[in-house]
């Protein structure tokens, strides 16, 4: 069996959990002009944009690389959480397994905080661990909340 792990880390926000939580969740097509260093580009395969079992590819940025992400998104309103499921894309050719989870979580009136977890198998131990996917993650959360804030 190769490798697998977990990583995870808090990102602090400004402003309510919820309306951190319905950019992520209902509004991705404003990632390319919000955050268009990052993310260039996001189209919905399959489903509504914000419904529980579409499919959706995220076309982005991440070191100086152009990279293709499909993922298959699971939403829990309740919670505050999406968990996008990789199915296709560049981080998918090394890894068997790569799946990551937002979860908004309200910590004041006006702040809040989004626990990311990233679950990941590598399909062969002599690939390296996805670290950088999470320091790409959380410059996607810290960017999209200082858009957030102003508007």
């Amino acid at each position: 069996m190769a490798t697998s792990g977990t990583y995870m880390t808090d990102v602090p926000l400004k402003g309510a959990a919820e309306k951190h939580y319905k950019k992520w969740k209902s509004e991705n097509h404003i990632f390319p002009d919000a955050i268009g260093h990052h993310i260039k580009n996001v189209t919905v395969h399959e489903g509504e944009s914000d419904s529980h079992g579409s499919i959706r590819s995220w076309n982005y940025t991440w070191d100086g690389k152009e990279e293709v992400f499909k993922e298959k998104r699971e939403v829990d309103d309740e919670n505050l959480t999406l968990a996008l499921r990789g199915l296709e894309g560049h981080v998918m050719e090394q890894l068997k397994v790569f799946d990551v989870i937002y979860q908004f979580i309200p910590k004041t009136e006006d702040t809040s905080s989004c626990k990311i977890t990233i679950i990941w198998e590598k399909r062969k131990d002599e690939f390296p661990e996805p670290s950088t996917y999470m320091k790409f993650n959380k410059s996607l959360i810290v960017d999209m909340g200082h858009h957030a804030s102003k508007a």
